[in-house]
């Protein structure tokens, strides 16, 4: 969801941000092994970019990382510590998730592989829930909220009902990071922050996912409950709006990184969702042929993936196959330069953000 083009940040924001993510990876490496770094993600490290911005300049725990093919090679001074440490915990609970949720539905076919996909989301989530009693985090309330997803992903549940899960995990992970910045008062506006963050993520992920979930036949919350795109328009507004508000509540010690990725890269991202999705719709009605579903399975797939990163495809290609369905997917230094970051469309405006790395607000 959160994906900032080099252009949006300055300089020290983007190394900032950097090194938050390189840190996120070492952290899912050397708490979980090398395998557990499948599970980095550019919306997990905002926990730790949020305990930083509460914490003081002291207790920032940093060390230089030896080159890295999907930094160019070049080193990088990454976070390390507790801000790291409880974002690849959280990142890996969610990807443990992610893995029982397409083996219960069926997606990896072989009985084989599905039981193997079973195997590797149980091993993350216990390995996962030490390292969060290590950090002081109740990871039930977590694996209690990823356990009760499912049931409510059935026909007649109220579009809120279905992110209230995601809302909940997220609430919890974002309050721990006051707990463990020192900073205690600021726990019920970031538990504030975090669900609709929650919220924000899920309706984002549906609205993204609504043509490929027509096509194949998945399920999708947005179709499931009826809620068309200006519907869900509206509750992704009225999130960015309360994560905006929740976050002027919190003691910062420097706020910039996070007020940046939290509102800024945020409203990016609505709008570009919502431009793609309503261009998707337009084109869904001059062309109603079935789209490609998966090709691979879990192993095959993984084996692609494997690949592709190690040739660096995914981070330096403007566009790499997909590891398991073969279609065409964006580089992930695609937005490395400014090219598609300007939606000027009635549904989303944001060339006042783009190529630009001003420091004139406090942001």
């Amino acid at each position: 969801m959160i994906r900032p083009c080099r252009h949006t940040l300055t300089p020290a924001l983007r190394t900032e941000w950097m090194g938050h993510l390189c840190g996120l990876c070492y952290a899912l490496r050397d708490d979980h092994g090398q395998a557990a770094r499948l599970a980095t993600n550019y919306d997990g490290l905002v926990i730790s970019v949020l305990l930083d911005a509460q914490a003081p300049r002291s207790r920032h725990a940093r060390r230089t990382a030896g080159p890295c093919p999907l930094r160019g090679m070049r080193r990088q001074s990454v976070a390390t510590g507790e801000g790291a440490r409880l974002a690849a915990t959280v990142s890996l609970i969610l990807a443990s998730a992610q893995l029982s949720d397409h083996a219960a539905d069926g997606d990896y076919g072989s009985r084989l592989v599905t039981a193997a996909a079973r195997r590797v989301a149980g091993t993350w989530a216990r390995r996962a829930s030490g390292t969060a009693a290590d950090l002081g985090l109740d990871a039930g309330v977590l694996l209690d909220a990823v356990a009760r997803q499912p049931v409510l992903e059935r026909p007649g549940s109220a579009l809120l009902a279905v992110t209230e899960p995601t809302e909940t995990a997220t609430a919890a992970a974002f309050a721990h990071t006051a707990t463990l910045a020192g900073r205690p008062e600021n726990a019920a506006a970031l538990a504030e922050v975090g669900g609709l963050f929650g919220r924000l993520a899920h309706l984002l992920d549906a609205v993204e996912d609504l043509r490929d979930d027509a096509a194949t036949g998945a399920w999708n919350p947005l179709a499931a409950t009826g809620t068309d795109l200006a519907a869900a328009r509206t509750l992704a507004d009225d999130a960015a709006l309360g994560i905006r508000l929740a976050l002027d509540e919190v003691t910062w010690t420097h706020r910039r990184l996070a007020h940046r990725l939290l509102v800024h890269e945020l409203d990016r991202a609505i709008g570009h969702a919502f431009a793609h999705a309503s261009a998707d719709e337009g084109d869904t009605k001059k062309d109603e042929g079935p789209r490609r579903g998966p090709t691979r399975g879990l192993v095959p797939g993984c084996a692609a993936a494997a690949g592709l990163f190690c040739t660096c495809q995914m981070c330096c290609a403007d566009t790499f196959p997909h590891p398991w369905t073969g279609e065409p997917v964006e580089g992930w230094c695609r937005n490395e330069t400014c090219d598609g970051c300007c939606d000027c469309t009635d549904v989303s405006c944001d060339c006042c953000d783009c190529c630009s790395s001003c420091d004139c607000c406090d942001c």
